[in-house]
């Protein structure tokens, strides 16, 4: 079993700090981490706990799961790996224009305009 584990369901106002603070009756807690949005800074309302010990991962899993957590049921699993993200993605619309049409359209409405 891996020691690392998937929280979700947080609370706005959970932080890397009371998240650590709620696991360690557990066990050693190695690293406990909010995952936050990146343009935001705002909490994205899941987190991911990592244990020193496999025990105590199984542990928390166990007596967090379905508990709350800053007024909020959250829920405990095993963290899954993230699968590989595969080069190229195929399709779409090429570039970050994303089909909005792009170019400067209009711009001869500017033409013979005194400023």
């Amino acid at each position: 079993m891996s020691k690392k584990l998937f929280v979700g369901g947080l609370s706005w106002d959970t932080n890397d700090d009371s998240l650590r603070a709620a696991f360690e009756q557990f066990g050693v807690v190695d690293e406990a981490t909010v995952i936050a949005d990146r343009e935001t800074g705002r909490s994205r309302g899941f987190g991911f706990v990592t244990f020193a010990a496999a025990d105590s991962a199984r542990a928390a899993i166990a007596g967090m799961n379905d508990a709350t957590l800053d007024g909020r049921t959250i829920n405990v699993n095993e963290a899954q790996e993230r699968a590989p993200r595969g080069g190229g993605g195929g399709g779409g619309f090429g570039g970050g224009f994303g089909g909005r049409g792009g170019g400067r359209g209009g711009r001869d409405n500017d033409r013979g305009k005194r400023w």
